[in-house]
């Protein structure tokens, strides 16, 4: 049983998970298959056993939301306290920028696949009504969570919150805000004139750096569970939703892939090779633990711990660049759903006789990138941002939601390859800062 075990935590760790992943895969679609198939009462068989076996991967999944709120405070406040305020300024800015130049990318890319593919354009609305009766019910709760109106007022009076009311219920965007002011205000007191309140925050930034180790050397705990919960999570999707899920939408559920596989590897790998004249393959293969991490638990937020120790320990990039840059990434950088939300924005225009005008791709190219912004890197975020994209074409509130029952029942799929596209493309930009202003690799000895 030892050498089993020391045999165990030898292999990497990205080989257990692909093997617990495609055995959960096989072990999940058997159970569906069963259900399916066998006589009555197998269903209600498979369905305690599922739920037996949840609980594990819940648990990883619980693990991960229990240690990325304090990674992104630590990491954000020794970032911004870190980097000199005149740099500091020109490297945000920067970060920022890149992260919306690849959500124009991904937008851009995401409604010439949508077009090319052009979903539902020979369907039989009926016959689509009549696949969703068991989603409509959800769908029309998410309608009326959805609040559309003054997003951008809500969205801005959400940054500035209680910080201790942020960090209790997970809020990112004011724990991100009040991060990063903190962290400044410690920087500015430490570059000014008071020596002796400058020696003070030294000493708390040597505080909250070690906070920050302490909560890395947490993360490789529980990345060596992940193998299990990732066993767990597989059986359970495909369990309940099998892969017949792919068969009704099968054109959205290609044209999602094919756009995100273009994003990752036509145009991620042509800036890496424009701007950092280093091998994209050798990058992605260095990211590949956080993007099989981000499809299995398809948050971007929860994924967050290993984005940040991979982009330190494998790509080299600096501390003070990506404690900043991924915490903020995840939460403003959703490149996957910017692929994602022009495929059904299409699919409801041919459902609907809409006519897509240029002007018309024009908005909904702007509006998919703003309204990405506010995705929240959780499983399923962009589905009520799929409300925004919807009401902004005219569609009314039963025909939203009847698209947006659609995407509930192939959601699960499509999700874990998008928030692997909003996980690549925050290393990627990141990467590309670093390169670009010289912060990668050791930090130079003053």
């Amino acid at each position: 049983m030892r050498q089993l075990l020391r045999w165990y935590f030898k292999t990497s760790l990205v080989l257990r998970i692909i093997v617990c992943f495609i055995l959960g895969s096989v072990i999940g679609a058997a159970f569906w298959y069963w259900s399916q198939q066998a006589p009555a009462g197998a269903e209600t068989t498979v369905g305690r056993i599922i739920s037996v076996i949840s609980p594990f991967g819940q648990v990883f999944v619980h693990m991960l939301k229990m240690i990325v709120v304090p990674i992104i405070f630590f990491s954000l406040v020794t970032g911004a306290s870190s980097l000199p305020i005149k740099r500091f300024g020109r490297i945000g800015l920067k970060t920022i920028l890149w992260y919306l130049f690849c959500s124009l990318q991904a937008a851009i890319l995401g409604t010439c696949v949508a077009l090319l593919v052009n979903p539902g354009s020979d369907a039989d609305l009926k016959a689509w009504q009549e696949m969703v009766p068991a989603e409509e019910a959800q769908a029309q709760e998410l309608a009326e969570e959805s609040t559309p109106e003054g997003t951008l007022s809500q969205l801005l009076l959400n940054l500035f919150r209680n910080p201790f009311e942020a960090l209790a219920t997970g809020n990112f965007l004011p724990i991100i805000v009040f991060a990063i002011m903190f962290g400044l205000a410690m920087r500015v007191t430490m570059e000014g004139d008071d020596k002796q309140g400058a020696a003070r925050l030294e000493k708390l930034a040597d505080l909250l750096e070690a906070c920050r180790d302490a909560m890395f050397k947490l993360v490789d705990w529980v990345l060596e569970y992940s193998p299990i919960g990732v066993l767990a999570l597989t059986i359970v999707n495909f369990g309940l939703y099998g892969p017949s899920i792919v068969g009704p939408y099968v054109s959205v559920t290609i044209g999602v892939i094919l756009g995100i596989m273009a994003m990752v590897f036509l145009v991620y790998t042509a800036l890496l090779w424009i701007i950092t004249r280093r091998s994209p393959l050798d990058v992605l293969q260095a990211i590949k633990e956080p993007m099989i991490m981000a499809f299995i638990t398809r948050s971007s937020a929860a994924t967050l711990p290993v984005s940040i120790r991979t982009a330190e320990e494998d790509l080299k990039i600096r501390n003070e660049l990506a404690s900043f840059s991924l915490p903020l990434g995840a939460t403003i950088n959703m490149d996957g759903v910017c692929v994602h939300l022009p495929m059904f924005a299409v699919l409801a225009a041919n459902l609907f006789g809409i006519q897509l005008t240029l002007g018309s791709l024009i908005v909904l190219v702007v509006t998919t990138v703003l309204s990405s912004i506010g995705a929240g890197g959780v499983p399923g975020g962009s589905l009520m941002l799929l409300f925004l994209i919807l009401e902004s074409m005219g569609l009314n509130g039963q025909q939203t939601a009847v698209v947006v029952a659609l995407a509930l029942g192939i959601n699960p799929i499509l999700d874990m390859f998008e928030t692997m596209n909003n996980v690549t493309g925050d290393l990627v930009c990141s990467y590309t800062v670093a390169a670009n202003e010289g912060l990668v690799g050791a930090e130079p000895k003053h």
